[in-house]
């Protein structure tokens, strides 16, 4: 694992202290690592939502479509 010091106001520290002691993270590490992953996944979910958004229209969802996925669903589960 590499390393990586940053640079903080007092005012930040701080926060980052509490939320340390506060949240039952081990180190100020184990909480900025968490912050960075949620960060990724954020951008991971937005590059999602554009591609989405920019794709053509899909077939038109209604209560046909929403029994057949319950159906698939249940013979997954064996039920």
């Amino acid at each position: 694992m590499s390393t990586m010091n940053i640079s903080l106001p007092d005012s930040l520290k701080s926060f980052v202290d509490e939320q340390v002691a506060s949240r039952g993270y081990g180190t100020s590490s184990e909480y900025v690592r968490e912050l960075i992953r949620k960060d990724q996944d954020r951008q991971q979910l937005r590059a999602l939502l554009l591609e989405g958004g920019g794709s053509p229209p899909g077939a038109p969802v209604d209560t046909a479509y929403f029994d057949a996925l319950r159906e698939r669903v249940r013979r997954r589960a064996g039920g």
